[in-house]
């Protein structure tokens, strides 16, 4: 597989996985009646189902990493070759703008705005942490061939079990920011999620090596 199929893999995944969560979002929101918790069902399921398809179909070529801390970590294990990297990132962050401006125009909403909605303290930074080291700690223990469905399960009960509904993902944050509806994040708050999440990743990094089995050991001759 090409480099740059590869990242174009990783830009059209990215895209897709935020048009899901913005457009989710907006849909729950003009349906829910005001209902808060109903909308935040609707786009939980929603995002789910649209996780599980994007790393079933895009997995093979690329991983299905949307997630810059994911590549890094994969970059830092070897997984994903050092010189790949940059591109892989910058292919996310394209592609999660790029989602948010598809959700956008297809519910007739202005392309280019700004979330105005705050997201920010203490808790909110220790839920991404807890999100984040999470989800990391999911993809590196996940049996393989089940990662997909691990990994939609485990951010599914995120969205509920966390106070930041777990965008556990800096290209997530960069591209709702650019939504000023249900799922948005104001601008302002993205660093703070972002920094937020590298830490969660590099916890839950640890822990996977912590936890790795010990090579069984041969008695001597």
């Amino acid at each position: 597989m090409s480099a740059w199929k590869r990242c174009l893999s990783e830009g059209v995944g990215t895209a897709a996985l935020l048009c899901a969560v913005i457009g989710s979002g907006i849909m729950a929101e003009q349906l829910s009646g005001g209902n808060v918790a109903l909308a935040l069902l609707a786009n939980t399921l929603a995002t789910v189902f649209a996780l599980y398809v994007l790393i079933e179909t895009l997995g093979p070529l690329s991983g299905a990493h949307f997630n810059p801390v994911v590549s890094i970590v994969m970059a830092l294990r070897k997984d994903l070759p050092l010189v790949q990297l940059p591109g892989y990132v910058v292919a996310q962050l394209l592609g999660a703008a790029l989602g948010a401006w598809i959700a956008h125009a297809m519910f007739e909403l202005p392309i280019l705005q700004w979330s105005g909605k705050l997201r920010t303290g203490p808790a909110q930074w220790l839920a991404e942490v807890v999100a984040t080291g999470g989800l990391l700690f999911v993809i590196l223990r996940s049996p393989e061939g089940r990662a997909s469905s691990l990994v939609a399960c485990y951010i599914g009960a995120a969205y509920w079990f966390t106070a930041s509904t777990s965008f556990a993902n800096p290209a997530a944050a960069f591209g709702r920011m650019f939504s000023n509806t249900f799922a948005g994040i104001s601008p302002a708050d993205v660093p703070a999620f972002a920094v937020a999440e590298m830490v969660g990743a590099c916890l839950g990094l640890s822990l996977h090596a912590l936890l790795k089995s010990d090579p069984p050991s041969h008695p001597s001759p």
